[in-house]
This record gives C-alpha cells, structure tokens and sequence, in this order.
C-alpha cells in the first residue's frame, strides 16, 4: 500500500460535537497508518492549531443579527468563491490523492466539490445527518420526525417553516436545497458517500437520494486506554451530549421523577433552561445539570453510573455517545428510533423504549435497577461490541475500501490517481 495523501474538510476545526470527534479520530487513524492528511474548515477562536489553517475560510456567524452579516450568510450557504479559492490555493500547495469531506454545507459550502472536481480529485463524503435530502438536517418538523421533502419537494422546508420556526430562513434553505440539487446537482461530483448508520443510508434513498452510499459505522480510538467498569455502587443514570429539543430529555425527566435513581444530565444546549424551568415546575428533585464535559472528566462521571440513557426522538445517526458508554462498560437504555437499535440491542447490549413513551422508559428503568447483574452482563456485551465491530482496525479496512473505490473511478483520467496514489 502506497502513503495516500488525504484532505479532510470539515466547517468547525474544534470539538464542537459528534461529527467533529469523529473527523479528529479519523485525522488520527490515517496518520497513525502513515498516511499524510491535510485540513480545510473555517476560522474560529476555539479551533485547533493547524498548519493549513491560512486556506481556511473566513468565520460566519449565522446567529449575528445584523442585515450585512445576515446577506454574508445567506451568500455563502448558496455558494462560497471565498471556499473555493482558498481551497485552490491549498491544492496548489499540496498533492492530495483523495478528499474526504465531511459538514461542508452552510458555513464552507458544497463549492469546494467544483474545485476538486475540476482538479480531478476523487471525493468521498461522511453523511453525519440528513442534509443531503432535508434542508434542516433533521429530518424534524415541530418536534416530529417528517419526511415532507421526500422526491426533492424542497419547497415543503417553506411550508413547514422547519429552519428555526422562520419564514424567511426556511426559505432560504429551500432555495439552498433546489440550488444544489436541481439547478447545479453538484453532490453527483461525489464518488462515494458514508453512512455511519444503515437506516441513514436507507432513509436517503428512500427519500429520492441518487448517490452512492456505503454502510461504515463509527469506531472507538484508544480502547486499550479505556478501563471498562461494569455495574455500579450507585443507582445512578447518565445523559451526555447536545441539550436538544429533539434529544427527548424532557421524555427521560418525566421517566425518572420520583424513581430510586438519580440522573446526570451531562452538556450544553438551547434547551437546558426550559429542562431546569421543567423539573422546578414538576418537582422532578432527582435531576442533577452538571454542564460540559469532555476528556477524562467525563469519562469518570460516565464510568460511575449503572447505564446511560439516550432517549432521542429524531432519526438518529450513529450516536459517539452509545459507542463511547459500550466502551466504559456501560449499557445504554436508547429510543428505538433511527440508527439507535442498531447499536442498542435490546436485552443483549441495553435496553430500548418507544421515542417519547414515558411509562415505556419508566419500565426499562424499574427493569434495570431490579436485575443488576444483568446490568454487569450488558455492559460486557457493549464493550465486546466495540471490541469486535467498532474497533480501529475494522473501520480502517473499510475505510481504505471506500477510497479505492473513489480512486478506481478516477484512475484513467485523475491527476490525482495519475501522481501514483493506490489503495491496496
């Protein structure tokens, strides 16, 4: 196998949630393998050091409320020249045999496809939500899963006013969507497409998607360094991640009020007042908000509970955080919606529930707190599964078969494949 040289684009260079621990983790599988990688996103206070970080496009903040920076925005969401200059200027520097985009849209844009494409450099394409066929990613509308936009209907975003309640930037997104589907279908560039969960994969081509798409599930880095613990002193749950409408916390609150168990709501997110005005108001005292965490900290306070709960009420992808708490020994009680079940296996690796039942949560966790040596048992089984299934050695093979297939496509007329480069 020859060095490959790898681009990875992605909107935010920092930690900002799942997509981007997932790029991180990738950046460091490759360089791990010997491969050379280079960086593309945007400028941000809080980004990492990188050396590539000169090419990256200039910080748009879509909340600022100023007319100038509002039309910025709406500029660059359509197409960004800014994103596809700078990101020529980075090609002239450094030889890259194959780019491996991630969340592009919005703030980068998907103009960068243009420019690789005119440069003859196969792309793949991590697909961490719903964009390529729901202009606001979710797949969600007034807190329900909605599949409106199914066959290209862009214009039902307008209707539904999906993109933050708002006319005017629902219609925006619709006119984003036909943009780059319709008028310019510039995501058929894209040589291979990832869905780190199977029902994402089908969802996309149910809803009309034509690009090819191949099933990659999310792996675990540094296991060895990950001490499991199973079981737990203490009756104790454990939410982390995004405090999101659509995360289903208000679901799991209601669940546990006046159960003999306590919960650790791990995070930061638009939501986390109104959860903190709905336990005072419903008297749900055994609730605890502990704000961010991350690194070890986290890890600590994840290790100590009896199991984590992930009570998602949107098409979930490949949640990190279910990988993450199979990593510590944790079993995980998650909604029996999108990619959740295939992770969360019910009765072997955790337990699931109906998305927004309740008394169906209520149950598996009255189910968990009296069989506590099956909790022991799950949490095994978790760990084994990322042991066997979401290890790095098993996504790297499949990533490298996902690049030669982008490679093979280019290999008569590329330059890129014409420098040499070969996935064996």
């Amino acid at each position: 196998m020859i060095t490959v040289q790898i681009l990875l684009a992605n909107k935010f260079f920092f930690e900002k949630g799942g997509a981007e621990k997932s790029l991180f983790e990738t950046a460091r599988l490759l360089q791990d393998k010997g491969h050379q990688t280079r960086f593309f996103a945007m400028q941000h206070y809080r980004n990492r050091p990188c050396p590539d970080s000169a090419h990256f496009v200039s910080e748009v903040d879509y909340d600022d409320p100023r007319w100038g920076m509002k039309l910025k925005s709406a500029a660059r969401m359509l197409y960004s020249l800014e994103a596809a200059r700078k990101l020529g200027g980075l090609l002239d520097e450094h030889r890259i045999d194959v780019a491996h985009l991630n969340n592009i849209y919005h703030q980068i844009s998907p103009s960068i496809l243009h420019t690789l494409h005119r440069r003859g450099i196969p792309m793949v394409m991590s697909l961490r939500d719903y964009k390529v066929v729901c202009g606001s990613y979710q797949m969600l509308a007034q807190g329900q899963p909605c599949e409106a936009c199914n066959g290209g209907r862009y214009l039902q975003a307008t209707v539904k006013r999906c993109v933050k309640d708002s006319l005017a930037a629902s219609l925006l997104t619709s006119a984003e969507m036909v943009l780059h589907h319709r008028v310019l279908d510039i995501y058929r560039l894209v040589d291979v497409f990832i869905a780190p969960s199977a029902f994402l994969g089908n969802k996309v081509r149910e809803m009309g998607f034509k690009g090819r798409v191949v099933h990659l599930p999310n792996f675990v880095s540094g296991l060895d360094a990950v001490v499991p613990r199973y079981g737990s002193a203490h009756p104790r749950l454990v939410y982390f991640g995004r405090l999101g409408r659509e995360k289903g916390l208000a679901t799991l609150m209601r669940a546990v009020k006046g159960l003999p168990v306590s919960l650790e709501v791990i995070g930061e997110g638009p939501l986390r007042e109104p959860l903190q005005a709905l336990a005072q108001q419903e008297a749900i005292s055994n609730v605890e908000f502990a704000g961010y965490m991350s690194g070890g900290r986290l890890d600590r306070h994840v290790a100590a509970a009896m199991a984590v709960v992930v009570p998602s009420e949107w098409y979930e992808n490949n949640p990190r955080s279910v990988i993450e708490a199979f990593a510590l020994g944790k079993p995980v009680i998650g909604a029996r919606i999108g990619g959740i079940p295939e992770l969360v296996r019910h009765g072997d690796t955790g337990l699931t529930f109906t998305p927004g039942g309740v008394q169906d949560l209520r149950s598996q966790i009255e189910h968990l707190l009296s069989h506590p040596g099956q909790v022991r048992e799950m949490g095994r089984r978790g760990r084994h599964l990322v042991e066997t299934e979401l290890s790095p050695e098993r996504h790297y093979e499949g990533l490298m078969q996902i690049y030669g297939t982008a490679l093979h496509r280019h290999a008569r007329s590329g330059p890129a494949v014409s420098r040499g480069a070969e996935v064996a």
